[in-house]
């Protein structure tokens, strides 16, 4: 005879949050003296309530019913922020069970009201967890329930959206569908506690293995309804009960295995008396059986043997227990100066040393855990002396980093890695085990102070594995340079002659600057780099100077590519017969001296010709005479051609003119009465001579 076997969901019962309140309630008629209330249901379960009441902790639904001094506990769904103001102010004892996935959901609404970021809650909007998120967004979140209401939302530019910790992952997914194809750009912060989408995944896979499914938990509980809903889908019989009393016997009768599976706010005990009662069914059954079968035997029939009974009842319930060596995933419940607990779903959190969180030395394990990560761990120890489970994160980060670090070596694939430690030679880095990457091996070229790469995440290639040494040799530089060639690559091949690029000034020298336009070093030559003269680069560029070129030529074939900076600049010479016209007299600078006159700067860029026949009203044998090189003085414009980029000028008509004040370079009238070119004097051959070396220069 066949017994109906009982399979119990590993994640059946208190979830990590709820059995924290619980503890945290208990606690406090030890610690704290005078009464002790909860600010609502400390959880969604009546038994747990009533056997907290007998205990001496009372519930109350609003702060004011309390007349006198005493203990508030601020249940594990969160409250609005206004309930810690009126606790202060009312003298009142404070401890906050808020679940810390719970209190992430808060602390992510409130940053996005903070940042003027409209806000929807996916979630049941009387649920008192919803209620609380509201108060922590001032009360501007909007809430949806579903697919459908969330079609119903006005169009914003931008969302932000989180979700009640106890929703359903796929309808979640699906109002994040909806927003996104109503045109709002989305933040998603998926706010799904891991340890009920782990429940909800678990009950599902359940009910697909047995013929009916009993979910247990509070007829006013989110997930526990939620639980039954997921079952539901799997098309068999669910029944969502409180108690062991509840369950009706001619729900199992002709079934052959049945699923349990609990709610978070379902206590173990609870669970306990479901799986007895269920075996109390068997019982009840097995013995109208045997004396069904024994009265209709035939005498030579033997009776089935009781050690296979009993190997039946023993199997009867299934748990699922850790053993040495297995790598299972949990969720980060507490971090402590030496230890964190983790929810593995075993009979209580394991516990991972501080020494087994890394292969680097640990200061802080918040450094490498939050309450609420989902980590992988191996199992050191399933029970030692105190009962408890020993894991190790480090040992399960590097059995997988060493499979991943083997195909990512043979398929030349790029690992990422957080810096730990500087060493001599190189930097260590963590991917998952301790990896040596040398300096001359971190960037494309010298590195002096490697100590700026500390705690920065790099991508790098493995270049040598030896895992029985314990062995991995990295190359950033490797990663480095293949993106340098690809980025050369597809530069030179869409760059185009006559394009404005963004550059950076890499290196000065005496002829040029060069300029990385990205991936390619591009030549400014000197000539290029301003409308005037300049005898070196560095009057006009410094190395790390970011400016706008112009690509003048593309010499694809040996990947050269010739820029211009000035001609991305205003050219002095388009309205100098505006700024200079004839007749004007204005200061300026000599510049250089020619046989034939001398040189002066009207402006940087601008320059004209004193011939040496209008230096001064005598004979002058050499320019020295009458002017020296960087000496101010004044000239009156005797003509201007644009075009030819020439202006002649005269010292001696000055003379001529009478006594008036010099106009400023900075400042020359815009318009003034053009007067004939030889004005106050007559056209020598000189003047003809000094056009034709003009021209020369």
């Amino acid at each position: 005879m066949k017994l109906m076997k009982v399979k119990v969901a590993a994640k059946a019962g208190f979830c990590f949050g709820v059995k924290r309140a619980v503890e945290m309630a208990r606690k406090c008629l030890h610690d704290r003296d005078g009464p002790v209330y909860t600010l609502g249901p400390l959880i969604h379960n009546d038994q747990v309530i009533g056997a907290l009441a007998r205990e001496g902790i009372n519930v109350v639904n609003d702060l004011d019913e309390i007349t006198g001094p005493g203990t508030v506990i601020i249940r594990s769904h969160g409250v609005v922020p206004c309930v810690y103001q009126r606790a202060e102010q009312k003298g009142l004892n404070l401890v906050d069970a808020t679940c810390p996935f719970v209190r992430k959901v808060q602390n992510t609404v409130n940053d996005l009201v903070k940042q003027d970021i409209p806000v929807v809650v996916v979630g049941d909007p009387l649920h008192p967890e919803v209620q609380g998120i509201i108060g922590w967004s001032d009360g501007r979140a909007l809430v949806v329930a579903d697919a459908g209401q969330a079609e119903k939302l006005d169009k914003f530019p931008k969302l932000g959206v989180v979700a009640q910790t106890t929703q359903r992952q796929d309808n979640f997914e699906q109002v994040i569908s909806v927003l996104k194809k109503n045109g709002s750009r989305v933040q998603v912060y998926n706010t799904i506690c891991l340890a009920t989408a782990e429940r909800q995944r678990e009950a599902m896979e359940l009910a697909q293995e047995v013929d009916a499914v009993l979910v247990l938990g509070g007829k006013t509980s989110a997930n526990t309804a939620k639980l039954a809903q997921i079952c539901r889908t799997a098309g068999k019989p669910v029944y969502q009960v409180e108690t062991a009393e509840e369950i009706d016997f001619a729900w199992l009768k002709g079934l052959r295995s049945v699923g349990v599976t609990a709610g978070a706010s379902t206590p173990g005990w609870i669970i306990e008396e479901v799986c007895c009662r269920m075996m109390d069914f068997e019982e009840n059954v097995n013995e109208e059986t045997m004396e069904t079968q024994v009265e209709e035997q035939q005498p030579e029939a033997e009776s089935e043997p009781q050690e296979d009974m009993n190997q039946e009842m023993e199997d009867a319930v299934e748990v699922k227990n850790l053993r040495n060596g297995d790598i299972v995933t949990g969720v980060v419940v507490q971090v402590n100066q030496e230890e964190v607990l983790v929810d593995v779903g075993a009979k209580s959190e394991g516990v991972v040393p501080i020494r087994e969180l890394s292969n680097f030395n640990v200061d802080s394990p918040q450094d490498i855990v939050k309450v609420g990560d989902e980590i992988k761990v191996y199992v050191l120890k399933s029970e030692d002396n105190e009962g408890r489970v020993i894991l190790s994160k480090e040992k399960a980060d590097a059995e997988e980093a060493w499979a991943r670090l083997e195909e990512n070596m043979n398929e030349g694939q790029v690992v990422s890695g957080t810096v730990r430690e500087v060493v001599k030679g190189g930097l260590l880095v963590d991917v998952g085990v301790r990896a040596f990457l040398p300096a001359s091996l971190v960037d494309r070229g010298y590195v002096e102070d490697l100590s700026k790469y500390l705690n920065m995440d790099i991508e790098a290639k493995v270049i040598e594995l030896n895992r029985a040494r314990r062995k991995v040799i990295l190359s950033r530089k490797a990663v480095l340079e293949e993106e340098y060639a690809r980025n050369r690559e597809n530069l030179l091949a869409n760059l185009e002659e006559g394009q404005v690029i963004r550059g950076i000034v890499r290196r000065l020298t005496n002829f040029g600057a060069f300029v990385d336009i990205g991936g390619v070093d591009g030549l400014l030559h000197i000539s290029e780099m301003a409308w005037y003269r300049i005898n070196h680069p560095s009057e006009v560029v410094q190395v790390g100077d970011e400016l706008d070129v112009k690509v003048l030529r593309v010499d694809r074939e040996n990947e050269k590519v010739s820029l211009g900076l000035k001609q991305v600049l205003a050219n002095p010479w388009d309205n100098v017969a505006e700024k200079y016209p004839v007749g004007s007299i204005i200061n300026a600078k000599v510049v250089r001296l020619a046989p034939f006159g001398a040189f002066v700067q009207l402006e940087p860029g601008v320059e004209g010709l004193v011939h040496i026949s209008h230096l001064a009203d005598r004979h002058v044998a050499t320019p020295d005479e009458v002017v020296q090189e960087g000496e101010e003085i004044r000239v009156k414009v005797l003509s201007v051609a644009s075009e030819e980029k020439r202006i002649r000028l005269s010292i001696r008509e000055v003379d001529h003119e009478r006594p008036s004040k010099p106009i400023p370079r900075e400042n020359q009238p815009k318009k003034q009465e053009v007067q004939p070119a030889n004005d106050g004097g007559t056209v020598t051959i000189g003047d003809l001579v000094g056009d034709i070396f003009e021209k020369q220069e």
